[in-house]
């Protein structure tokens, strides 16, 4: 019943996750809504679990991988969890108020440069986008190489796994 659904296989195993490759699934997934407000001048709720998912990240990027330049390599809030289940039940916050608005206002501040770079993407590259979109309304569902038929990679693909540059 969704309007629209991505579905990203991983390429590869990963354990680490870098930064980089962090804010660019955020840019993907804001990409659904950016293109709404590009194309049509409004915005629907079909992005809504896109929203979930980016905030959830950019949150866990700022409070528990110490992603966040602002805030610093710090984890903020103690998880506790019930081990035999596998999940969490709470979280307990061990940080200031202050520090709350600070988390808030870098959760915010990725969360719109995300959004902001997908919508430059998505201007500079409309005529792939509508290219896209009017494949999608005749079929339905395309493959990543009919996406990549119409769209080839503008940058060559890089690996997740976060990589020594030469000296």
């Amino acid at each position: 019943m969704a309007g629209g659904y991505t579905l990203a296989l991983p390429e590869e195993d990963r354990t680490l996750m870098a930064r980089k490759k962090l804010m660019a699934d955020m840019i993907g997934l804001l990409g659904g809504r950016a293109a709404e407000e590009l194309v049509f001048d409004d915005i629907t709720s079909g992005a809504s679990n896109d929203l979930e998912r980016v905030t959830r990240l950019a949150r866990a990027m700022v409070t528990r991988l110490g992603m966040s330049d602002q805030l610093g390599p710090m984890v903020y809030g103690q998880k506790e969890e019930l081990i035999f289940l596998g999940r969490e039940i709470a979280e307990q916050r061990d940080y200031s108020e202050s520090v709350a608005q600070e988390i808030d206002s870098e959760v915010r501040r990725l969360v719109a440069e995300a959004y902001n770079k997908a919508r430059q993407l998505l201007i500079e590259y409309r005529d792939k986008l509508d290219a896209i979109a009017k494949r999608l309304l005749e079929v339905e569902t395309i493959s990543q190489e009919e996406f990549e038929a119409i769209f080839p990679p503008p940058y060559p693909k890089k690996s997740g796994t976060p990589m020594p540059t030469a000296a």
